[in-house]
């Protein structure tokens, strides 16, 4: 029998996640996405394969002007819409083909947790960043964002702030500190975050959430056809990114509607 997962459980492990956001976030938005994810991959072949799924979907590349970063005037000056976009571009530009890449092993690799676990975690990523361009900054909120696109719970705003929580303070310190510790080791060490340093980190925000079970099934997915294309060997890759460019676009699109109705 399934253990029940209730809406203090999703609390526990969404708390420390969503705090551990906020450094992922600022470490993507100052890094190359697309180089990182040439450099964390193995072969030539996966790296050539990244770089050529990249371009299938031109909108990856949309609001990357360098002018345009958060705390510019050319960002002040950009609509909310606008920042989500550049969000989820940066953001899912590095989190999706990384989440991708267990597709070239076709159907075995999909009976691994490897791909839902790092996609689920780019989707609460750029929650957490939409979320602050929406005028939610607090993590209270940013619980309740992610829990309502991500698993179709409905968090009461007392308990997302950590009321009865299952963590102590301490202990929800301790479980962000030990999401963002390869962040921090490569900003003492490099003084910028690197690629394995990212990799890394984006599978610690992932494993957290595997607590949640099969509460991962729940998040957006891609469409029918995407999953088909998605159980071949090699071109699974290609069916993977679309399947989960899709998916992100979708979780986006629920959040900004849950946002604007707070």
């Amino acid at each position: 029998m399934t253990e029940l997962i209730t809406d203090q459980h999703v609390v526990s492990v969404l708390r420390p996640f969503v705090r551990a956001t906020t450094p992922m976030l600022g470490a993507l938005r100052d890094a190359d996405p697309l180089g990182l994810v040439r450099r964390v991959l193995g072969s030539r072949e996966e790296h050539e394969a990244a770089v050529e799924l990249a371009k299938v979907d031109r909108s990856v590349v949309k609001g990357l002007e360098s002018v345009r970063v958060p705390g510019t005037a050319a960002w002040h000056a950009m609509s909310i819409a606008d920042r989500d976009d550049w969000w989820v571009n940066r953001v899912g530009r590095f989190t999706v083909l990384m989440a991708s890449i267990p597709g070239i092993g076709g159907a075995l690799a999909d009976r691994l947790p490897i791909q839902d676990t790092l996609a689920t975690a780019g989707q609460g990523l750029v929650l957490s960043a939409i979320a602050v361009e929406h005028g939610a900054e607090d993590p209270a909120t940013k619980v309740r964002l992610i829990a309502h696109v991500l698993f179709d719970r409905d968090i009461d705003p007392l308990l997302a702030t950590g009321d009865g929580d299952l963590l102590t303070d301490d202990q929800e310190d301790a479980a962000t500190a030990e999401m963002t510790t390869d962040l921090d080791e490569s900003q003492r060490t490099h003084g910028k975050i690197t690629p394995k340093a990212a990799a890394k980190s984006l599978w610690r925000l992932g494993r957290t959430l595997l607590a949640l079970g099969d509460e991962l099934d729940k998040r957006p997915q891609g469409r029918f056809y995407h999953k088909a294309m998605g159980m071949l060997p090699v071109v699974g890759l290609a069916g993977d990114y679309l399947g989960e460019r899709s998916a992100l676009k979708r979780a986006t699109k629920k959040g900004r509607t849950w946002l604007d109705g707070l």
